[in-house]
């Protein structure tokens, strides 16, 4: 009887034991792995990457670049296009209710305060001011819905289809997200724009009615920095689009839930340097298809690894006894390492006859 009740002790006591055991191994790994709930929890180690050429679009380096992430006030880079394409930068407007007293990074506008568009539009960039952006979206499409509905439609024509916005600034928002390709390929094609480019490789600035510092230390750290945009939350960790340009090649990268941002920006731009260079194939250079002297339409601009050699193929496309001036006449194909990496019409620059 006693063993009975030692051993019924027993299983009680390692019962308890083994409750005990799960519940601190159940409470490990909610921390290590919390759960998730829509785009705004990320892993420790859940980053995303990715660094393209700007002129060609070409990516040289992704990892985990295709996974929806918030991304904070990278946003901003966005808004700040928007409303260079759209609006009178010289306009001076009235500061809007709404946009007074906006939480997080601010430059403190104030009830019914007098600002340019082009004041507020540094200060989004330069000081991330979720109030400037608050203002913007109002004075571009009368509130921050419609104007979320304005940065959706305009992602979509880049070709950014994981991406949506519900705000102009970034605060959170589970439906608030984008992926470090769809925000790389809007940050190229913000810095085609040589207006956006001025504002965010601006150090410094004095305007009519405000004057910033930029923040962004990364226009310091690099050979050639001209951008871009950083960004902070809880949910989105840190978060850096970053640009530089030399000898006319500009690599844009964007990172997002990564620590150390900066360095790590840093080191992926440096690789796309060292490792990519620009090829250009212009528009005067002459190719023969057969007999025929050829040339293509525009100048090309090819992104090739360093130290690989380009094969040229061509092939003609007319057998027509006749050819005049601006026929197209075959096609050339550029090889590197045997990948096709370009391929286009050539037309004819001189009238033959009777040639095949």
């Amino acid at each position: 009887m006693h063993s009975l009740k030692r051993r019924a002790n027993s299983c009680v006591i390692s019962q308890t034991i083994n409750r005990a055991v799960a519940l601190i191994v159940l409470a490990a790994l909610i921390v290590l792995f919390p759960l998730s709930r829509g785009v705004n929890t990320v892993s420790a180690d859940g980053r995303g990457e990715c660094v393209m050429e700007l002129s060609t679009g070409t990516v040289v380096h992704s990892r985990n670049a295709l996974a929806k992430m918030p991304m904070a006030s990278t946003t901003k880079i966005m808004t700040a296009l928007l409303i260079i394409e759209d609006c009178d930068l010289s306009e001076v407007i009235t500061v809007p209710d709404e946009a007074v007293g906006v939480e997080g990074s601010s430059i403190y506008l104030k009830k019914d305060e007098v600002i340019s568009v082009k004041d507020l539009v540094y200060g989004l960039m330069m000081r991330s001011g979720n109030d400037s952006a608050a203002a913007l979206a109002i004075h571009h499409s009368g509130s921050v819905q419609k104007f979320a509905e304005c940065m959706n439609a305009r992602a979509a024509e880049m070709g950014a289809r994981d991406t949506n916005f519900t705000n102009p600034s970034g605060l959170p928002d589970e439906n608030h997200y984008t992926t470090a390709s769809d925000l790389c390929l809007i940050a190229c094609n913000a810095m085609k724009n040589e207006q956006f480019k001025k504002i965010v490789s601006a150090r410094n600035y004095t305007g009519e009615y405000r004057s910033f510092v930029n923040k962004n230390k990364f226009l310091g750290l690099v050979e050639g920095a001209n951008g871009v945009k950083t960004g902070y939350t809880i949910s989105a960790g840190r978060c850096l689009v970053s640009s530089a340009e030399r000898e006319g090649m500009d690599v844009v990268c964007a990172v997002l839930n990564c620590p150390d941002m900066y360095e790590r920006s840093q080191k992926l731009i440096e690789q796309a340097f060292s490792q990519y260079e620009l090829k250009k194939i212009e528009c005067n250079r002459v190719f023969m298809c057969d007999i025929v002297p050829c040339k293509i339409a525009n100048d090309e601009v090819l992104l090739i690894r360093k130290g690989e050699e380009l094969k040229t193929e061509i092939a003609r496309t007319n057998f027509c006894d006749e050819i005049n001036v601006g026929d197209e006449v075959g096609q050339l194909e550029i090889y590197c390492q045997n990948d096709l990496i370009f391929k286009g019409i050539l037309y004819s620059i001189v009238n033959r006859r009777n040639i095949f």
